[in-house]
């Protein structure tokens, strides 16, 4: 008998889980929604079982799906120590690991981090997958990354998932070296809806406190002349421009201290995030990511012995 259980259709199932949607899930596959379905229900077929719940959300699983995922997983952990064990066979002293980073972390925490276990490891090899939550958390999930650097939830938001917190950040309102709100003392809500805004797509919890500062002044909501997940345009278009963005201090650390990009005065959101690393709960980290979350943790703790907020 022929065995059913090829990679690529339970890569297809896990990706369907970790969205909770085959829209979503086909998406972030690059495949088409219907050719996603067709391959789901192919496995249904030659398994004999009904692997996914159809609900008025979206999908969850069944018990036989979440028996194949656990097994996945292995599989998974399982081919990564082979592939690492076929290059010390072959006379070859590089170990690779792979993590997920948000913007903000890639400024400074991350390559702080990557310098220190550097010192220790040389022979390391790191690939880094930047974005943000709503792609790196999934990536997690499905066991695509050893783990994740980015913000994190204050309570478990996925049973799966394990969050790990290394310190706070609050989120400023930014201008450019000149903006004509730059060199006031205080700026209101009222002077900040005059300008246009390069903001984070709608659901990011940047965007949302952004709109309770708003709210809280009696205003409507400012509406963002453009929405983006690239913290490279978002910083771009302020630096040459009369844009304003709301972003976390963090990641416009070296523009403020070139003096490019400034925090405007007298205007605070009381929002703060956590920062920290996002494991899978029950999979225990492979030795090159364990030294490199222990990196994280160092200098994380070092900037709490020197700065309350880095």
């Amino acid at each position: 008998m022929t065995n059913p259980l090829d990679l690529r259709r339970l890569r297809h199932l896990q990706a369907v889980l970790a969205e909770g949607s085959l829209t979503g899930a086909a998406r972030q596959l690059g495949l088409s929604q219907p050719a996603l379905s067709a391959s789901i229900k192919s496995l249904e077929a030659d398994l004999g079982v009904a692997l996914l719940e159809r609900h008025r959300l979206g999908v969850k699983a069944t018990a036989y799906a979440d028996l194949l995922v656990a097994s996945a997983r292995q599989v998974d952990a399982e081919l990564a120590q082979a592939w690492t064990a076929l290059a010390r066979l072959k006379g070859s002293e590089t170990i690779s690991l792979r993590i997920g980073c948000g913007p903000s972390e890639a400024t400074r925490l991350l390559p702080a981090a990557l310098q220190r276990l550097h010192q220790s490891d040389p022979q390391l090899r790191v690939s880094v997958d930047y974005g943000l939550n709503e792609a790196l958390m999934p990536m997690v999930r499905r066991g695509e990354v050893d783990f994740a650097l980015s913000s994190i939830p204050r309570s478990a938001a996925h049973p799966e998932l394990a969050h790990h917190a290394l310190y706070s950040d609050s989120a400023v309102i930014v201008a450019r070296n000149g903006h004509p709100l730059a060199a006031r003392r205080t700026v209101t809500a009222k002077d900040l809806a005059a300008y246009p805004w390069v903001l984070a797509r709608r659901w990011e919890l940047e965007r949302k406190a952004l709109d309770e500062l708003f709210a809280q002044a009696g205003l409507k909501p400012v509406e963002a002349q453009v929405e983006t997940s690239s913290a490279v345009l978002m910083k771009a278009l302020v630096l040459h421009g009369d844009y304003l963005s709301f972003v976390p201090q963090e990641m416009v650390f070296w523009e403020e201290r070139a003096n490019l990009l400034h925090p405007l005065k007298g205007v605070r959101s009381s929002w703060e995030r956590l920062v920290g690393i996002t494991t899978l709960r029950e999979q225990p980290l492979a030795a090159p990511a364990q030294r490199l979350f222990d990196c994280l943790h160092q200098v994380a703790r070092g900037w709490k012995a020197t700065q309350p907020n880095p």
